[in-house]
C-alpha cells in the first residue's frame, strides 16, 4: 500500500493514557495520529478517515466537529457511546461502531458473583473476618429467585445465560417485547418495567445511556420494587437517580444494592454510599479482565481490515437509539 493511499486514522484517548496496545499493527496498515484533547484533536482531525476512540468519556470530539473534513468512521472502544451522540455527528453520515461483544462474558460473570454475595451475605462476612469474630448464620438460597434484566441487548443477554445457568429465573425490559427467547423466560416491553420490578429479587441495570434512560431509576422505580430486592448496576451511572437510590436503601424500599457505575466518577470520598453495609461498590471495572486493552484493539483492527475492504463493518450503532442494535 503506498504512502498516498494509505487511511488516515487518528487516535482519541484520555489525557494523559498511554497509547493502546498494539499500534504498531495498525501503523502497517494506515498513518496514525494521536490526540488526547480538544487542541490535539483539532490539528489531527483535517484529513482524518477513521477515528478510534478510547475516551468513553470524552467532550474533545463535539467541540472539535468543525475540522473533520473527510471523516467516514468513528470506533468506539466501549460499549457506551453516550458521549459520541452529539447533535452534529447523530445527523451526520459518519458510521459509529462499539465494541459490543468485548466486556460481555466478564460483565456477566461480575452480576453473578454480586447475587450470590447478596445471597450468601459475604460482605458482612468479610467485615466479620477482619474483626476476628465468628459468628454462625444462615443466609439464603440463590436458586429459584426472580432476577430481572433491564438492558436486554448483548449484554444483558450473557447475563440471562449465566444466572439461568446457576438455577435463577431471569426476565428481561427492552424497547421490544419477546416472549419466545432462548435465554430470557419473557423479554418484557419497556411500559412494563414498574409491573416488573415488583416481582424480582434482583434487578440488574444493563441499559446504554439515551436521554430515555437517563434518570429511569428514580423514587417512584425503588417505591414499586420489593423491600427484600437488590438493585446491581454495570450500565451507567446516570441511569440511576443518586439521591433516590440513598433514600430508598435508608427508608428500607429496598435491602442493598450492587454500584459498578456512578452519577459522578469518582465518586467522592465523603459520600455516604461509602459508609453503608448493605451497598457492594467497585470503581467501574465490572468488564474489565486481563489483557482487555489488547482485545479491544483487536476487535478495531478486524473492523478496519473489512472497512478498508470495502465490507460493511460490525457492531453498527443506531445513533438515533443510541446504542448497537
Amino acid at each position: 500500500m503506498s504512502t498516498r493511499n494509505r487511511p488516515v486514522v487518528t487516535v482519541l484517548t484520555a489525557p494523559g493514557e498511554s497509547e493502546p496496545p498494539g499500534m504498531e499493527a495498525l501503523k502497517a496498515r494506515a498513518e496514525v495520529r494521536f490526540a488526547c484533547d480538544e487542541q490535539t484533536l483539532q490539528k489531527t482531525l483535517p484529513g482524518t478517515d477513521v477515528m478510534m476512540v478510547t475516551d468513553f468519556r470524552t467532550e474533545a470530539l463535539a467541540a472539535a466537529w468543525g475540522c473533520a473534513d473527510r471523516l467516514k468512521w468513528i470506533h468506539a472502544t466501549s460499549a457506551g457511546v453516550d458521549a459520541l451522540m452529539f447533535p452534529e455527528l447523530i445527523d451526520s453520515e459518519v458510521v459509529v461502531t462499539n465494541a459490543r461483544g468485548i466486556f460481555d462474558r466478564t460483565i456477566a460473570e461480575y452480576v453473578l458473583c454480586t447475587i450470590l454475595m447478596f445471597a450468601k451475605d459475604f460482605p458482612r462476612s468479610l467485615r466479620l473476618q477482619l474483626e476476628h469474630r465468628w459468628q454462625h448464620r444462615d443466609t439464603e438460597r440463590a436458586e429459584g429467585k426472580q432476577v430481572l434484566v433491564v438492558g436486554a441487548g448483548s449484554i444483558g443477554r450473557q447475563i440471562a445465560r449465566l444466572v439461568r445457568a446457576a438455577g435463577l429465573n431471569p426476565h428481561g425490559v427492552a424497547r421490544t417485547p419477546r416472549y419466545d427467547d432462548p435465554d430470557f423466560i419473557a423479554v418484557h416491553g419497556n411500559e412494563h418495567l414498574h409491573e416488573q420490578l415488583a416481582l424480582a429479587d434482583f434487578v440488574v441495570i444493563a441499559t446504554p445511556l439515551t436521554p430515555q434512560t437517563e434518570g429511569l431509576f428514580d423514587r417512584k422505580a425503588f417505591a414499586a420494587m420489593r423491600p427484600s430486592a437488590r438493585l446491581i448496576n454495570i450500565g451507567r451511572g446516570p441511569v440511576v437517580h443518586t439521591a433516590d437510590l440513598l433514600a430508598a436503601l435508608e427508608n428500607g424500599d429496598i435491602a442493598g444494592a450492587a454500584l459498578d457505575v456512578f452519577e459522578e466518577e469518582p465518586l467522592p470520598a465523603d459520600h455516604p454510599l461509602w459508609e453503608r453495609d448493605d451497598v457492594i461498590m467497585t470503581p467501574h471495572m465490572s468488564g474489565d479482565f486481563i489483557g482487555w486493552h489488547r482485545a479491544l484493539t483487536d476487535q478495531f483492527l478486524e473492523n478496519f481490515d473489512r472497512w478498508h475492504r470495502g465490507q460493511d463493518v460490525f457492531n453498527q450503532v443506531d445513533k438515533k437509539l443510541g446504542y448497537a442494535r
